[in-house]
C-alpha cells in the first residue's frame, strides 16, 4: 500500500510539472500571436487558456508578468477567430456598453430589460458611439451587469455582438456570447467601474467593417 501511495504522489507531481510547462508554452504561443498579430493554433490556445484561466494568471504572477496578458491574448485571438463571421452579419447588430462609461451626472433611466437609455446629452462618449451605431445599423445597449447581457440575448436576439468592457469581464462575456452569435470585443482604456473610457476610433472601426 505504501508503494502505491508513493507512486500516486510521483504521478501527481509529474502531472503538475507537465501542466505547468504546457501552460507556459500556450502563454508563449498566445503572446507571440498577440504581439505579431499572426495567430498560431488559435483553437488550441483558446481552449487551454479558458480551461486553465486562473492557473495561467498565477504563472504570470510568478514570472512578474501582468495578469492582464492572459485576457489580452484571449480577446485578441477570439476577435481574430470570429472576425469573418462577425463582418458578414447584416441584421440585428448589437453593441453592448458598460454603464460605467456614463458621466457621473447622467440622468438616463434604466429599463429592467435593455439597460440604460442614452439621451445623447453630450456629457460622455456614449452619445458619440450611439451616433456611429446609427450610421452602421447597430443597436446600442448600456448595461449595469452580465445579467442584462443575458436578457438582451433573449429579448433582442442579436445576429452579432460588439462588446466593450474591462479585460476580465470582456474575456468572460465574449466566451459566453460567442457560443450563440459572432462577437468582437474592445477593451476599456481606463477601467475602475467609474467614468471609464474606450478608444472611440477602435469601436467605430469594428462597426464600419460590417458595412463593407
Amino acid at each position: 500500500m505504501q508503494v502505491f501511495y508513493e507512486l500516486l504522489g510521483k504521478l501527481f507531481v509529474l502531472f503538475i510539472i507537465i501542466f505547468f510547462f504546457i501552460t507556459i508554452i500556450v502563454l508563449v504561443l498566445g503572446f507571440y500571436s498577440f504581439k505579431r498579430h499572426e495567430i498560431i493554433f488559435p483553437n488550441f490556445i483558446l481552449f487551454m487558456l479558458y480551461l486553465f484561466y486562473s492557473p495561467a494568471k498565477w504563472i504570470c504572477r510568478v514570472f512578474c508578468v501582468k495578469e492582464q496578458l492572459v485576457d489580452e491574448i484571449l480577446i485578441e485571438i477570439k476577435n481574430a477567430v470570429m472576425l469573418e463571421n462577425f463582418k458578414h452579419v447584416t441584421h440585428r447588430r448589437a453593441i453592448i456598453l458598460p454603464q460605467c462609461m456614463r458621466h457621473p451626472k447622467c440622468r438616463a433611466r434604466c429599463d429592467p430589460i435593455i439597460g440604460y437609455e442614452c439621451k445623447q446629452c453630450g456629457m460622455c462618449d456614449i452619445g458619440k458611439i450611439v451616433k456611429e451605431a446609427d450610421k452602421y445599423n447597430f443597436k446600442v445597449f448600456i448595461v449595469p451587469g452580465d445579467s442584462f447581457v443575458r436578457k438582451i440575448l433573449q429579448s433582442y436576439k442579436p445576429g452579432s455582438c460588439l462588446g466593450v468592457a474591462c479585460h476580465a469581464e470582456l474575456t468572460e462575456s465574449m466566451q459566453a456570447v460567442s457560443k450563440i452569435v459572432p462577437v468582437q470585443g474592445v477593451c476599456l482604456l481606463r477601467d475602475g467601474c467609474y467614468d471609464t473610457k474606450v478608444d472611440l476610433v477602435e469601436v467605430s472601426k469594428k462597426m464600419e467593417m460590417c458595412d463593407k
